[in-house]
């Protein structure tokens, strides 16, 4: 009898033991625009992601993985050591710098494909950002860079498409949000 009640005691205790709740590891990965250029770093959309996220309940640790001046060959590149195990999304900006830095689409659109592959062979689920066109607000004064309002209203973007319900992917595909 006292070792069942020692049984039931201990059982009641596990039940009611707080269950550590997991943290939902998000990299965002782009050039300066994902950085914050011009913003200050907490005005850049992952901070501002990660506040809303949290907002909601979700216990988000989005890391900024931004890279002044990067282009997708060199975000190909560090791929690897940027996303780390752990991570479940990963945010994919791959900005203009292709282009602006005599780098063609095809180009581009290859190291979007090689990072998507690359990442959905982790299980890792991939968010590319790349809407077009952009409105002329949404930048600051060097028509490159995003200003603050238009971090904001990427960040809640992206919150909704990560807080909406998931559709399966077919393996190296990736959620494209192709609208600003």
């Amino acid at each position: 009898m006292n070792r069942l009640r020692a049984l039931a005691i201990a059982a009641a205790l596990a039940i009611a033991a707080p269950v550590e709740a997991m943290t939902l590891n998000i990299v965002a990965i782009g050039a300066s625009n994902t950085w914050g250029l011009g913003v200050l770093w907490d005005n850049a959309y992952p901070a501002v992601l990660q506040g809303l996220l949290r907002k909601k309940g979700i216990d988000a640790n989005v890391t900024n993985s931004g890279v002044l001046l990067d282009r997708t060959s060199w975000m190909l590149r560090r791929l690897d050591s940027a996303v780390p195990e752990g991570t479940h999304i990963v945010i994919l900006q791959p900005g203009a710098n292709d282009l602006r830095f005599f780098g063609t689409k095809e180009e581009r659109a290859a190291n979007i494909s090689a990072m998507v592959n690359r990442l959905s062979a982790r299980r890792i689920r991939v968010i590319v950002y790349d809407p077009e066109p952009i409105p002329p607000d949404a930048y600051q004064w060097d028509r490159i860079h995003f200003n603050a309002e238009a971090h904001a209203k990427i960040a809640e973007r992206l919150a909704a498409q990560i807080t909406a319900p998931a559709n399966p992917q077919a393996p190296g595909s990736a959620e494209i949000i192709s609208r600003y």
